[in-house]
């Protein structure tokens, strides 16, 4: 009975031999670590000799690997070219693309018609993920928010984030004659992947005896902006990316004081794009249309 050899392990291996990392591979891979170690551990089972020495926080190509890995790595590359070749030969193509709902929301559907307008023989699938998750692995592309470039082969950040205090127009008229003080009386609202920025910004701003009445927290960010449109207190809400809120005066600036962070959003694209023309002019119009 013939072996029959995982296509996935063979390229996390090639990816592993040229990186020589298995955290690395696994984030040009969308993979886990662990799941690149597991497959390329099978692969060794199979060809009955080690590919890697594995070292603590390293890892080198035995002789009997660098060996394997000029003989399988032309072959590999050869068989992605012909499956990217195959695939952007097909009349209907489709992109697959990761992002997080909010963005998705507020700012990439808002503006998606200029690209479909133009590109009507171009499939679009959007698989929208909730902040902290992980992208989706076998996205063509994918957007994220991230504290800090991603480990990723290809990355192209988008924008940076800052974040506001916001109301609706009712509770603006009751609180700004209160300064900081409103603070003290209103309910505050955040993301819960963030349940300290409340305390980062009146650090920021210098607010002394910072002590909230009520701190509110939602999983997403659209029930942050809606709780605080509905008028439920005041919230600490995302820049530019909800700049639509204050233009249709959805939400109100209480506080002319802003929170910079690290935070920001990144394009990252994967291997193998530039065969693939649809792919690179889609990738293109992301960081023509949303880059800053």
């Amino acid at each position: 009975m013939p072996i029959q050899t995982p296509i996935r392990g063979l390229r996390s291996f090639c990816v592993a031999s040229k990186c020589l990392s298995f955290k690395h591979a696994a984030a040009q891979l969308f993979l886990t670590p662990s799941a690149v170690s597991h497959q390329i551990k099978q692969l060794e089972e199979q060809l009955g000799f080690i590919l890697f020495e594995r070292g603590t926080r390293s890892i080198e190509l035995t002789r009997s690997g660098k060996h394997f890995y000029q003989s399988i790595q032309p072959i590999i590359h050869q068989l992605e070219s012909t499956i990217s070749e195959f695939t952007s030969s097909q009349k209907n193509k489709t992109i697959t693309i990761s992002l997080p709902e909010f963005f998705a929301s507020e700012l990439f559907i808002p503006r998606l018609n200029e690209w479909s307008d133009k590109n009507p023989e171009v499939n679009l699938q959007l698989q929208t993920i909730k902040a902290g998750d992980a992208a989706v692995q076998t996205a063509d592309l994918s957007i994220m928010l991230a504290n800090g470039k991603p480990n990723a082969s290809i990355v192209h950040e988008l924008f940076p984030m800052r974040y506001v205090a916001a109301c609706n127009q009712e509770l603006y008229r009751k609180l700004k004659i209160k300064g900081h003080e409103a603070l003290k009386d209103t309910p505050l609202i955040l993301h819960s992947s963030r349940p300290w920025s409340w305390h980062k910004w009146a650090d920021h701003v210098n607010v002394h005896d910072f002590d909230p009445k009520q701190i509110i927290q939602f999983d997403s960010m659209y029930g942050v902006t809606r709780a605080a449109q509905q008028g439920l207190g005041i919230a600490l809400v995302p820049m530019p990316i909800t700049k639509t809120w204050f233009s249709e005066q959805l939400l109100v600036k209480l506080f002319d004081e802003e929170l910079n962070t690290n935070d920001r959003y990144y394009l990252i694209q994967h291997d193998n794009m530039e065969k693939n023309l649809e792919l690179t002019l889609f990738s293109n119009w992301i960081k023509a249309t949303f880059a800053q």
